[in-house]
């Protein structure tokens, strides 16, 4: 069974992908498709969808971040879910306590369960330059 955090980081990342496809007017209902689909109401409502909006609202920093770390990769070439991933992690690293290492760990369970095979490293590699720049690690 995994652990309530990384079942709402991959909760959250199916939400910025939702939103992202459908476009933010569709937070309330893409919200409720996810539960519908996992059954984990509390999850998605108290943890996924407030982690979401404070992702959402601080976006342009972290996407200026990971823009930053990506080296020759222009942000909107990167797929969505790996995108999404970076989000989530680059949040992490600036807005909480949670460590850089568990963050980055974090990411890459999302990148091998939900990216392709050559994501987990791609991000590895982003993570650790944004970890490192902001003096994380």
């Amino acid at each position: 069974m995994l652990r309530r955090e990384s079942r709402l980081r991959a909760r959250a990342l199916q939400l910025l992908y939702a939103l992202e496809i459908n476009g933010d007017a569709a937070t309330a209902a893409s919200a409720d498709g996810l539960v519908r689909l996992t059954g984990e109401v509390r999850l998605i409502t108290d943890g996924a969808e407030p982690l979401v909006r404070q992702i959402r609202e601080r976006q342009a920093a972290i996407d200026a971040l990971a823009q930053a770390a990506a080296d020759n990769w222009r942000l909107e070439r990167i797929a969505m879910i790996e995108r999404n991933i970076l989000r989530i992690a680059i949040y992490e690293l600036v807005a909480t306590d949670v460590p850089a290492k568990v963050v980055i760990d974090e990411a890459l369970w999302l990148a091998h369960r939900f990216a392709g095979p050559r994501a987990p490293g791609f991000i590895n590699g982003v993570l650790d330059r944004v970890a490192r720049d902001l003096g994380r690690l």
